[in-house]
């Protein structure tokens, strides 16, 4: 009975039992009109049969015993075959019967050509609002395969035909889905790999020339010291960019599966700062630590000590001799923050807002070392935890990086 759902088919099959009684109301009255007319018929033959009678001088006894009784004798039978009113002849052949069956015809034919018209008119009306309908949905479908995806089938109706639109539907909103991720790989795949190779081209350039000097110069003890650490340095450069292009394209492509688990916190920090101690050292630089002893963090320890780490490189990429780095973090029952701050050059409003862009460097971090993947790098591996990253910086007084966890129960 689920058919029955379908507003279209409601529709219909309330239209067919509508005809249906109206077909039984006509035949009804038919039949009560050609009852009516017969008795009329009857009662005038009889009434001439008596009148006819009673010319022929027939008593009344006679008469009345005539059209009352139903009893049927041979000879009675024998004078109507004689003048062809009897069973032999033909109906037509009955004066008073000729105009009657004549009109009856004519009457039913109608009746039934009328009634043959509403349902054949219902029903085409049925079947064309059907054949729309298939037709509308047969374009809609077409559209999806061609990847349109704007147009939707008819939903929110009952009926099996509309349970087929909404599965349908759902696997429309899966094949676009699908188109869209394909599209963002896509493209994705397309910035990556133009961003590498923008990238490379000026460190292999420069071993290019290096190389050519070297060449040129083979017995310049000087000359060969000089650029065989320069080739160190592109080469190093180029290691870089490209591990951190690899762990970066991981991260966004969802390919990094973080075992979150409770940390000390404070060990977490030493993990991050373990090879940039000696850096700060040399470059007179100094790194503070500050926050509770006790406090731990649930994340992958790993990943979050580089995020952490690429944001102290970051302060101290930007920060001159004696200025200061401060590591701290504070913890509330709802969340957990970890502060990277320092007093260095800051960020210029122009440029607050690309800094988490792959690849962008200020125009004041040109003579800086790194290749601009370490903040978007730090971004990703933060957020793909469920923290958020957040800066605040004033231009000649210092940066800082906020890192914000929920505190788990």
């Amino acid at each position: 009975m689920h058919m029955i759902q379908d507003r279209q088919v409601r529709h219909f099959c309330s239209f067919l039992l509508l005809f249906s009684v109206l077909a039984a109301a006509l035949f009804s009255l038919f039949c009560f009109f050609q009852l009516h007319t017969a008795r009329e018929m009857y009662l005038l033959h009889s009434k001439a049969a008596a009148s006819a009678l009673l010319e022929q001088g027939v008593p009344e006894t006679a008469i009345a015993a005539a059209l009352t009784g139903s009893a049927v004798s041979p000879e009675g039978e024998a004078l109507l075959n004689k003048i062809s009113f009897g069973e032999s002849s033909s109906s037509w052949l009955l004066p008073f019967l000729n105009s009657f069956l004549r009109e009856n015809l004519i009457f039913l034919a109608g009746l039934l050509l009328l009634l043959g018209l509403i349902l054949f008119l219902g029903t085409i009306l049925f079947f064309r609002s059907r054949r729309r309908l298939y037709l509308q949905a047969g374009q809609i479908i077409q559209s999806y395969t061609d990847g349109d995806f704007s147009a939707h089938l008819p939903q929110n109706q009952e009926g099996e035909l509309f349970r087929l639109f909404a599965s349908v539907e759902q696997l429309a909103t899966i094949l676009q889905s699908k188109n869209e991720t394909e599209h963002k790989t896509k493209e994705f795949l397309k910035t990556t790999i133009s961003d590498i190779s923008h990238q490379l081209k000026t460190p292999l350039a420069a071993l290019a020339m290096y190389q050519e000097i070297l060449a040129d110069e083979p017995d310049n003890a000087d000359a060969v010291r000089e650029f065989s650490g320069k080739m160190g340095a592109a080469l190093t450069r180029m290691e870089q960019l490209i591990l951190s292009m690899l762990k970066i394209t991981r991260l966004d492509t969802g390919n990094i599966v973080f075992e979150q688990k409770a940390h000390p916190l404070p060990e977490l920090i030493s993990r991050s700062l373990s090879d940039l101690t000696e850096r700060a050292r040399q470059e007179g630089k100094e790194l503070l630590i500050n926050g509770d002893p006790e406090a731990t963090l649930y994340c992958d320890a790993g990943w979050t000590s580089e995020a952490i780490g690429n944001l102290v490189k970051n302060a101290l990429d930007h920060t001159d001799a004696g200025g200061h780095i401060q590591i701290s973090w504070k913890h509330t029952p709802a969340m957990l923050q970890i502060t990277v701050a320092d007093d260095g050059s800051g960020i210029a409003p122009e440029d607050i807002h690309h800094i988490f862009k792959r690849f962008y460097r200020s125009s004041r971090s040109l003579d800086t070392t790194g290749v601009g993947l370490g903040l978007p790098l730090a971004k990703s591996i933060i957020e793909g935890q469920g923290g958020l990253i957040s800066v605040q910086s004033t231009p000649g007084e210092g940066t800082a990086f906020t890192l914000s966890f929920l505190t788990k129960p």
